[in-house]
């Protein structure tokens, strides 16, 4: 008779054969569709109840999840699974020195004396009796000492003691999360557990931050839940938006029914933001962003061109400029256009053609948009890109991250968090655009004037490491790309062994969460949106959906 035991081991003295290894297929990025919001792929999950329980005074009704065998060390050991127990619960055993300490389970197998002779029997339709046993690896996360220090045992567990499933208090405890604090942004619950995660905004904005996905994966959805936070705080915030996303915050969300209870409600946030854009005719919502030429030099004017050899054109641009400047305050491109057809010099036709490109994006003004208009204590500014040619892009956050650099040196704007999505394309790993040595600039020194970055992209690999090894703290959703997987690796301290397979294995809506105030890596349960997520994908044949 074929029998599927969890708590029976098997009474063979032979040992039980090694599992074969299971290769996942790499799956690219472009097959895996945009599902929507991420709280709609994660359901509850149902434990069963223990057979073994304790009964503490401090902890209350705890369920024993099996007994540590084998070689025991101080920092991990191997349990004997007999209750309900996945990959990544947490659980708590006591130690004898320090009492209760918390555990984490990095892996779970399972194994059986089935063989291929019993196997075949099976298929031939007869009874085979498989004797089979659980077994967990736990890792030690650690205990708080009498000082609220985390701490991780120096000897080892004893070898037969019960281990038992984590309540919530001590999890809260030794992991050190906060709940309703003056400085939490509450970004989710703890996956599994009915736990709310709370990232600190001091420690955001002045150690950075990144959220890394791949496509479709829910990096917008994560950082409009942080944006949300922001506002609702009173921070200021600036947005580099290139696909114009952001201005759907505005509108009030909705709520998905019958999902996890995450306490929240829909809200819109229109009196906390303010839109800017360079092209208001497909932004209709969106006020006028433009710049003036008399805060730009020669050589960044040139840089804006397809010119490769600018060093041709350079002393002709800057003498025509400063002619304009000797006159008057205020010019425009056509201003300068002019001085060079004066000169009747055959070799400023191609730059002349160049600066004819740029006067048709109309970004350009005599009177630019005052810093002032743009930026305001407590708002949310978003800089809508959409429209705007790549080259322009680079030019707009430029300007725009320098100018908010040597402002906040001298104290003319407010501490605030810069907000970057697509971050590859201005910070790339390979190659230099003009945003790059801005980007790594605030990276390395933003935090000492109050001025924060969260870099945005599907991309890990293609982004500058010099900015990327910079934000301590990273927001990981799904990634299945070998080379962005190598790069988080490399740039994210405190990865535990094996936590770059789960990244792969991520559902929809879960992220990995760590730096800031979160002493260690959290998988976090994304919560719904308050305001209206404008990155959803469109469907191009309509869907019902439940």
């Amino acid at each position: 008779m074929q029998t599927n035991s969890l708590s029976e081991s098997s009474d063979r003295s032979d040992p039980l054969p090694e599992e074969e290894e299971v290769v996942e297929e790499e799956v690219p990025d472009e097959d895996v569709p945009d599902v929507g919001t991420p709280d709609e792929m994660v359901t509850p999950r149902e434990h069963k109840p223990s057979e073994h329980t304790l009964e503490d005074p401090t902890y209350g009704h705890l369920d024993g999840m099996g007994i540590i065998y084998g070689n025991v060390g101080a920092t991990s050991f191997h349990l004997r699974v007999l209750g309900d127990l996945q990959k990544m619960d947490y659980v708590q055993v006591v130690h004898q020195s320090h009492g209760w300490v918390l555990g984490q389970v990095s892996d779970v197998e399972r194994k059986t004396d089935l063989t291929v002779e019993k196997a075949k029997k099976i298929s031939e339709g007869m009874n085979v009796e498989i004797d089979e046993i659980v077994i967990a690896q736990i890792t030690i996360l650690g205990y708080r000492d009498e000082r609220k220090l985390l701490q991780v045992p120096r000897s080892p567990f004893k070898a037969g003691d019960w281990v038992y499933k984590a309540r919530d208090q001590l999890i809260k405890e030794v992991i050190g999360l906060k709940e309703g604090t003056p400085t939490g942004a509450y970004i989710g619950k703890l996956f599994g557990y009915d736990i709310n995660v709370e990232v600190d905004i001091n420690a955001m904005v002045q150690k950075h931050v990144s959220i890394l996905a791949k496509t479709g994966g829910g990096k917008s959805f994560l950082c409009g839940d942080l944006v949300e936070e922001l506002m609702k705080h009173d921070v200021t915030v600036l947005i580099l938006d290139p696909h114009g996303e952001y201005g759907a915050m505005r509108d009030v969300g909705t709520v998905m029914p019958g999902k996890r209870d995450f306490g929240v409600t829909p809200a819109g946030f229109a009196d906390k933001i303010m839109e800017f854009a360079t092209d208001t005719t497909i932004n209709k919502d969106a006020k006028p962003l433009k710049f003036t030429l008399a805060n730009i030099d020669a050589r960044d004017l040139l840089a804006l061109t397809t010119i490769k050899n600018g060093k041709v054109y350079l002393n002709s641009l800057r003498k025509a400029i400063d002619s304009l400047k000797s006159v008057k305050k205020d010019y425009g491109l056509k201003e300068i256009i002019s001085v060079l057809e004066a000169d009747e010099d055959a070799n400023n036709q191609t730059l002349i053609a160049e600066l004819a490109y740029l006067n048709e994006v109309n970004i350009f003004a005599p009177q630019g948009t005052k810093i002032d208009e743009l930026i305001s204590t407590g708002m949310t500014t978003i800089i809508n890109l959409k429209g705007t040619p790549p080259d322009i892009q680079e030019l707009i956050v430029t300007r725009l991250a320098t100018a908010m650099f040597e402002l906040r040196k001298l104290g003319k704007v407010p501490p605030m968090m810069i907000i970057a999505e697509e971050a590859h394309n201005f910070c790339p790993q390979q190659g230099v655009t003009s945003c790059s040595k801005i980007f790594r600039t605030i990276a390395a020194e933003g935090r000492k004037f109050g001025l924060g970055l969260t870099i945005i992209s599907q991309r890990a690999a293609k982004i500058d490491k010099n900015v990327l090894s910079q934000c301590n703290t990273q927001m990981i959703l799904k990634v299945t790309n070998p080379n962005d997987l190598k790069a988080i690796v490399s740039s994210v301290e405190g990865l535990q062994a094996g936590m770059d397979e789960e990244i792969q294995r991520l559902p929809i809506g879960v992220a990995l969460i760590m730096g800031g105030n979160i002493q260690m890596p959290l998988f976090v349960e994304v919560r719904p949106r308050q305001s209206r997520h404008g990155g959803e994908s469109v469907e191009i044949i309509p869907s019902k959906r439940l």
